[in-house]
């Protein structure tokens, strides 16, 4: 049978309605094989919204049930009686005897700060994200494979009255590899090749089937808008600024760690000597006190200077039992800070700082110090990046404000034959080309959105220039305040190093005195009081000496110590690894109710009571529970998508339809 007799019996073969049927029960398969593995493609699910957490711990506030951790019948004195309780006195003056101890030094506590800090860990990682955007908008200029096929059939009637002819078949089939390439400086590149075969009946040909081939090259270059290469990789410009400005914030966050780090060793340090200075004075005060019972037995003085030394001795326990919680506190810092393995933040360790402080006087020129301090500051070389950014993007808006014209060319290659190979021998004797050339313009008439992008981007700039100005005076600051702060620091040293040493010799001719009894316990203790504050003053000192010398250091943008300090940027993840699982903790019941979506205009009969929305809870109140019996409708249309699910709604067993 020839085509034309195909072609005629065509629509009267009774095998066409059987492919007609075995294409319409193929296409429903499919559907409904895509609808068993990825449910109602029409209507939402509960996992399309991702995993929901409880609704009680979202919305419940619980309140703190300290009860269960309280004493019973705690001994607290009420008169003369009760007052001395000397096992939980000495309990309480020596908590930390028998607990591990570790000495420290500061270089140990600033090594640990760069291998374990997690607030520097963090800072770490912004390099890194920042350094794949650099790669990500490099990689705009990759060439790109392109492919595309096509197999179609078309059978349309002709409407003539015709013998043997009242359809018209045609096929067409091609497979057109290509390749993309975007230049750097504006131009796309496209060359494709186009083997195609046709299939006619009737003939509408010499050939048929009949084969063709196209090779295809073309380029489009823009002359205006998007023209050159700084245009197009401004943002590649942009995003390496913004790289090596997040490297920079990341290394002032590493200064400001490990800055913190060594204020938190001398703080502590200043903590552990007021603990002694305030075990001295007990000590101090316990003398006392057995020296006055003495004198009281002796009948030499009144019985009131026993009393006067008793709550000497209990004003001395409570200065020790707030100098250990100070330690506890300052020691629970420098841990957290660190982040040391085996010494964190819970551990009952004691740590003892064994740098001692290094007292040595400084004379700075004030003037070079700022200048250094402006030159080398982080803060000032981030926002240099910075502006280099703004001058970029103000760059691009200029270019983005010009009218967009592109000149496009295109060089064609044909080939035609009757057999594949004879198609592609015409097609490489390069006998059949054409080619075009022309230009597409797009002018704005107003253009005022991109002349508002350019003077926004110029006001930004501006903005960044006044903040830097900021910036500079407010570092200039701290360097001449820090410089102060050294200076008074070091006479405060010195003029608490003397009032210790002169009330120290207060209080020994007050002993001297009692002893004699020319004096009283009231003046004895006013002079250990005395020596006391001195001893506190001069360690504040030190300690402040100390921090001092960090704040210096950090606002001129640098460190203490013997060690330079390199930072590591995390490598680079593979990006074929599993996706993590979406873990929200403990969850509850999703609250998203699967709607009909598009099936709903085929829904009849509903009741008008079926229609009102369900309401949400406020947020004291609890869901009214529904019994486990009770089905769920999975059409009912949900408004606000904040909606508890029923207890017995059940996803395997919700049907996906109407």
């Amino acid at each position: 049978m020839n085509k034309r007799a195909r072609a005629r019996g065509a629509s009267s073969y009774p095998g066409s309605y059987f492919v007609l049927g075995f294409r319409i029960a193929a296409l429903a398969g499919a559907g409904a094989v895509l609808c068993a593995c990825e449910g109602n493609p029409f209507a939402s699910e509960p996992a399309d919204f991702g995993r929901e957490v409880a609704l009680d711990r979202l919305r419940r506030i619980d309140t703190a049930n300290l009860d269960r951790y309280a004493k019973p019948n705690p001994k607290i004195p009420t008169d003369a009686a009760g007052m001395v309780d000397k096992e939980a006195i000495e309990r309480a003056r020596k908590r930390f005897e028998g607990l591990k101890t570790y000495d420290l030094t500061i270089e140990e506590a600033r090594a640990s700060t760069l291998a374990n800090n997690l607030d520097l860990q963090i800072a770490l990682m912004d390099p890194a994200i920042a350094r794949e955007t650099v790669s990500q908008e490099d990689a705009r200029f990759e060439s790109a494979f392109t492919l595309r096929t096509l197999w179609s059939e078309q059978n349309q009637p002709t409407g003539l009255d015709l013998p043997f002819i009242d359809q018209t078949y045609t096929g067409t089939r091609f497979i057109e590899p290509g390749v993309t390439i975007p230049t750097r400086t504006g131009e796309t590149i496209n060359v494709s090749f186009l083997p195609q075969r046709f299939d006619s009946n009737p003939s509408t040909g010499v050939f048929n089937p009949q084969y063709t081939n196209d090779l295809a090259f073309s380029v489009s270059q823009p002359l205006l808008r998007n023209a050159g290469r700084r245009a197009n990789t401004a943002a590649l410009r942009v995003a390496n600024y913004n790289r090596q400005a997040s490297e920079a914030s990341t290394k002032l966050e590493a200064i400001r760690q490990l800055a913190a780090i060594d204020r938190s060793y001398w703080r502590l340090y200043q903590a552990k000597k007021n603990l002694e200075v305030a075990q001295q004075q007990y000590e101090l005060a316990s003398a006392q006190l057995d020296t006055a019972q003495n004198k009281v037995r002796a009948g030499s003085v009144a019985e009131i200077e026993a009393i006067r030394s008793q709550a000497g001795v209990s004003d001395r326990l409570d200065t020790i039992i707030r100098a250990q919680n100070d330690v506890l506190t300052q020691q629970r810092e420098l841990k957290r800070v660190m982040n040391m393995p085996g010494l964190d933040v819970g551990s009952p360790t004691m740590v003892v700082p064994s740098t001692p402080p290094d007292l040595v006087l400084y004379e700075f020129n004030r003037d070079d110090l700022t200048k250094f301090a402006v030159a080398t500051r982080m803060e000032m070389l981030e926002l240099e990046l910075r502006l280099a950014a703004d001058a970029a993007n103000i760059d691009f808006q200029q270019n983005q404000a010009l009218p967009l014209l592109s000149l496009d060319y295109t060089y064609n290659v044909n080939g035609l034959g009757g057999v594949r190979g004879t198609a592609f021998q015409n097609t490489m004797s390069f006998e059949h080309a054409d080619w075009s050339v022309g230009l597409s313009a797009q002018i704005p008439l107003g253009n005022e959105a991109a002349r508002s992008a350019v003077r926004r981007a110029i006001l930004t700039r501006l903005q960044r220039l006044s903040t830097r100005e900021a910036r500079e005076l407010a570092i200039r600051q701290e360097v001449l305040n820090s410089i102060d702060s050294i200076e008074a620091a070091w006479q405060r040293v010195i003029a608490s190093r003397q009032s210790v040493i002169l009330n120290t010799r207060a209080l020994q001719a007050e002993q001297r005195q009692f002893a004699v009894g020319s004096s009283t316990s009231v003046f004895v203790l006013d002079a250990t009081t005395r020596l006391a504050e001195a001893q506190f003053s001069e360690i504040s000192a030190i300690t402040d000496y100390e921090i001092a010398q960090v704040d210096l250091a950090f606002s001129t943008g640098t460190l203490l110590g013997q060690s330079r300090v390199d930072l590591t940027i995390p490598g680079r993840p593979d990006p074929d690894q599993p996706a993590p699982r979406e873990e929200v903790g403990r969850e509850g019941p999703a609250p998203y109710l699967p709607g009909p979506g598009i099936l709903e205009i085929f829904r009849k009969g509903r009741a008008p009571s079926e229609e009102t929305p369900p309401v949400l809870p406020a947020p004291t109140e609890q869901p009214a529970p529904v019994p486990s019996g009770t089905p769920v409708d999975p059409g009912r249309a949900v408004p606000d998508p904040v909606q508890p699910v029923a207890d017995g709604y059940d996803k395997a067993k919700a049907p996906a339809g109407p």
